[in-house]
């Protein structure tokens, strides 16, 4: 068993937490996360309004004895959702664990902080880290440039970005962007993290609630399968490379607004391409770890290969490594 701060933290059996991910962090995915030992995460934004939110937390409540978390992610946005009745919503349900991501949290971190909600926010960049423990946050989630979704624009892959980070940063620090197995978490605790965040290998699982298409495509594609969307507009997303994705990208950079391209790329979109199927409706959200996804376990199966891959290697190829580095050294 490995038993770290973010273990500890968050009082977990196994230091993996589940991100949350729009239209795919509801009560069976959370809930099957947290039976197995890590953190699930609830995502906020994907209930239509803080009541669906409410009601979604007290049924994963019904699925679960362990403790899960809520993801509340703030964009700047000319119409945004009232986030303030979701937080309301989060704190009067007793969450006890938030991952917040976005802009300017401060407003709602003093809050849940307040009413003695452990934080964990989601950062692109050393300098934002730095930023969110200065705001009072209890743990960093450092998302490298290999990550689904938005990997914000210094483009600084995992390698130099978890390092980078556990030098400066003294909260607990969860690695995030190409984790999927156990040389991944080895390697993010060996470089300085606490434990890993795991989004896209978390969609191929049988609980996640997206379309079996969605999840053999995970696992026919490689490393190279995505694409680098809103480049030219500063809000860089990475998704699983498709027809729309690929038409968007053409578009934008024949020098369009994003309302050229609005039209392709919207949430509404995605939602019903993974419900129903189809790959090429809408973008859907990946990151270049799709390249180590190879099946479609239940989340436990998962966890519990990741810990004993995890274990393994630190008992026995590390291990034995400075076992003989000892020997020739006498």
């Amino acid at each position: 068993m490995l038993k770290t701060r973010i273990t500890d933290l968050l009082g977990i059996e196994h230091p993996i937490v589940q991100g949350g991910m729009m239209w795919v962090g509801t009560a069976e995915l959370a809930s099957a996360v947290s039976n197995a030992g890590g953190l699930g995460i609830l995502t906020a934004l994907t209930q239509p309004t803080p009541d669906a939110l409410r009601r979604e937390i007290a049924r994963c409540r019904t699925m679960t004895g362990k403790p899960f978390g809520v993801n509340l992610t703030i964009l700047p946005s000319i119409n945004p959702p009232p986030y303030a009745d979701y937080r309301r919503a989060i704190i009067e349900e007793g969450i006890t664990i938030v991952e917040t991501a976005g802009y300017k949290p401060q407003e709602h971190v003093d809050e849940f902080k307040a009413h003695g909600v452990k934080v964990v926010h989601k950062c692109t960049a050393v300098r934002h880290a730095l930023s969110a423990e200065r705001m009072g946050v209890d743990a960093i989630s450092i998302d490298g440039f290999e990550c689904a979704g938005h990997p914000g624009e210094d483009d600084i892959p995992g390698l130099i970005l978890i390092p980078a980070a556990a030098d400066k940063v003294k909260v607990p620090m969860l690695a995030s962007g190409g984790f999927g197995d156990g040389r991944g978490l080895v390697a993010a605790l060996a470089l300085g993290a606490d434990g890993i965040n795991m989004g896209t290998r978390f969609c191929a699982t049988r609980e996640a609630p997206i379309h079996d298409n969605f999840k053999a495509a995970m696992v026919a594609n490689d490393e190279r399968a995505t694409d680098l969307m809103f480049r030219s507009y500063r809000n860089t997303a990475r998704v699983a490379r498709n027809a729309i994705s690929q038409e968007a990208i053409r578009i934008e950079r024949e020098g369009n607004p994003f309302e050229a391209i609005a039209h392709l790329v919207k949430g509404a979109r995605g939602k019903e391409a993974l419900d129903n199927g189809d790959l090429d409706h809408g973008i859907w959200s990946a990151g270049m770890v799709q390249g180590l996804i190879h099946d479609v376990p239940t989340c436990r199966e998962l966890i519990d290969r990741i810990m004993a891959e995890a274990e393994g290697i630190i008992a026995k190829r590390l291990g034995g490594m400075a076992g003989a580095r000892l020997e020739a050294v006498a």
